[in-house]
């Protein structure tokens, strides 16, 4: 019992500091640095989202370029939806963290 006493008084005492301590710096610093995280997150997401596409494009025995533009294949297109979706959702899972 006095263990979950100093468990819980410990876990008040870290949430008590966590809610009274400020931001580091300005709040312009602090947003200038979030903008900053965001655009080189944005900018690595979007070039490992190409680089699978490209990849896609490549492990395929046809074009896909050809058969969703040229021929409209509606299942092409839906497969490569999927895997635009599936890429996104890990793309944006690593950058969550």
């Amino acid at each position: 019992m006095k263990l979950l006493s100093q468990t819980q008084d410990a876990a008040t005492e870290a949430a008590q500091r966590v809610i009274v301590s400020p931001a580091q710096g300005t709040s312009i610093n602090v947003l200038v640095e979030h903008l900053i995280a965001a655009t080189v997150f944005s900018v690595v997401g979007i070039v490992v989202f190409v680089f699978c596409l490209i990849l896609a494009e490549k492990l395929t025995p046809f074009s896909i370029i050809h058969e969703i533009g040229e021929e409209h294949n509606m299942a092409v297109s839906i497969v490569v939806a999927a895997i635009v979706l599936g890429v996104s959702i890990i793309i944006a899972a690593a950058i969550l963290g």
